[in-house]
């Protein structure tokens, strides 16, 4: 039957069309779209849901970028010095940073790199929290100390970049607060490659327009979409290093990040450290810093070296020099007998390499040396990965590309939730909440797409519990809101 435009139903004699046989290529082309209706609403709701814990992410992460910068300006005045002339020697530079703090344990040196730079003079201070310790800084040319501070971390981050790097990974709220980072970098790789499809088939469905070029500017011809083809363009512009940031991001979270150094501990692709044991010694072996040393790490040893091995540091130090380790370095000073001094190269703006040796302080005889270029090239990927997301490979052209992509990051969230909010079904009423995409998706979807889908989601959601739970919880929303419309709508 058919309604006709007065209402009245008439009796339709016309025979139905029979169903067209479905073909290889319709039958791609039905997988397809079912493909891209799941991923339009993964994306919907990871968007709508995740993107505040993003947004924040992506605003402490732009101040994060520029912090190494940062602390160089503020700090200015404990990491530089105005005095010229010979410098001293480090042992007498050591010598003066102890006097001043006998109570503590001297825990390392870390030697001025360049004229006008400090040395560093670390101490343990059991008084301090985890990867916290003392430094006191020293003129190196008058050997007088004019500072201290608490440095975070083996890279040695003050308070200012320390302040910057604890908002940016937990809020200054510890494990609780490590939950957001951990759901902003689970899922920001997801909600970045599922943009992209849905991007490239919008794109491709345009005939007159398959250059890839269109991939990477916004389609300016629909002045109605231009808050789509912005949201879509900046984040393929921003892609590339969106997925670095993820990657990286997620081995320092607490759940993900266990997962990630279980799976390199089984590739052997973990950092290797050189050995602090002499000869003939029982001594520990020297334990690996980390590759997240920047963020924490870099204990230090309880009981304090003896005066005659903080005498030692000049004896070793020409020996580090003499051997390559032309990088700024860090020397730890043994506490035990039978273990040698390690210097090695730190991380620092623009230094690709973290070589190291372990010296005998009494004969200055090597013991122990570990190249970078002997890394496993996992290892090194890692690190460059790390450096690069403290913004540290490239100095400061890495911190203002980092500045960069986290204000784009941001353009792209708020694009997103403005077009949400457009989709409201009432435009009267500012505050009502946007439209989802169409559902029915799930069912319509062909088990050809849909097993691999939901195979490849709960993978994912048990190596990153981050995603997992969340997930979840999206699936229990959407049911709901589900059955609620269903109760309303009325039969027809």
């Amino acid at each position: 039957m058919t309604i006709t435009e007065s209402g009245v139903e008439q009796v339709d004699s016309t025979p139905p069309p029979s169903p067209t046989p479905e073909t290889p290529k319709s039958t791609k082309r039905s997988a397809g779209n079912a493909f891209q209706a799941l991923t339009l609403r993964l994306h919907f709701y990871a968007g709508v849901f995740i993107a505040p814990f993003i947004l924040i992410a992506a605003v402490t992460g732009a101040l994060y970028a520029i912090a190494p910068t940062l602390e160089t300006v503020v700090d200015r005045g404990l990491l530089h010095t105005d005095s010229t002339g010979p410098t001293k020697p480090l042992s007498e530079q050591v010598a003066a940073a102890v006097a001043t703090k006998p109570e503590l344990a001297l825990n390392a040196v870390a030697p001025a790199q360049n004229v006008g730079d400090t040395t560093r003079v670390i101490f343990s201070d059991p008084s301090l929290g985890d990867s916290e310790r003392r430094a006191v800084f020293v003129d190196p040319v008058t050997a007088q100390p004019i500072g201290d501070s608490v440095v975070y971390g083996s890279s040695g981050a003050l308070e200012t970049r320390t302040w910057i790097d604890q908002l940016h990974r937990d809020l200054h709220l510890g494990d609780i607060g490590r939950y957001y980072s951990e759901v902003a970098a689970s899922w920001m790789w997801l909600v970045a490659l599922a943009g992209l499809v849905l991007w490239y088939r919008r794109v491709r469905a345009r005939r007159e327009k398959r250059s890839a070029g269109w991939l990477f500017r916004p389609d300016r011809s629909k002045p109605r979409a231009r808050t789509l083809n912005w949201h879509a363009a900046v984040g393929i512009w921003i892609l590339p290093i969106v997925l670095l940031l993820s990657a990286t991001g997620m081995t320092w979270s607490k759940y993900a990040g266990e997962n990630v150094a279980d799976l390199r501990k089984a590739m052997s692709w973990t950092t290797p450290a050189v050995s602090a044991k002499l000869p003939g010694s029982t001594g520990p072996a020297e334990k690996p810093a980390g590759d997240h040393s920047g963020h924490g790490g870099g204990g230090a040893p309880a009981a304090a070296p003896s005066p005659n091995k903080a005498a030692l540091v000049d004896t070793v130090y020409g020996v580090a020099r003499a051997n390559g380790l032309e990088g700024p370095l860090e020397i730890s000073i043994p506490a035990k007998d039978g273990t040698a001094f390690v210097a090695k190269e730190l991380r620092r703006p623009g230094v690709y390499t973290q070589d190291s040796i372990a010296v005998e302080g009494a004969t200055g005889n090597v013991t122990d040396t570990l190249r970078f270029a002997d890394w496993p090239l996992m290892a090194k990927l890692t690190s460059w990965g790390i450096a690069f997301h403290m913004g540290l490979l490239f100095g400061l052209l890495n911190q203002l590309l980092l500045l960069a992509v986290m204000i784009g990051l941001i353009t792209v969230i708020v694009r997103g939730y403005l077009m949400w909010w457009r989709r409201r079904p009432t435009k009267e009423n500012k505050l009502a909440a946007g439209r989802a995409p169409r559902r029915g998706a799930g069912r319509q979807t062909p088990l050809v797409v849909l097993v691999p889908f939901a195979a490849a989601a709960v993978f994912v959601a048990w190596y990153v519990p981050m995603i997992g739970i969340p997930l979840l919880a999206f699936l229990a929303v959407d049911v709901l809101l589900g059955l609620v419309a269903k109760r309303r709508t009325p039969a027809a």
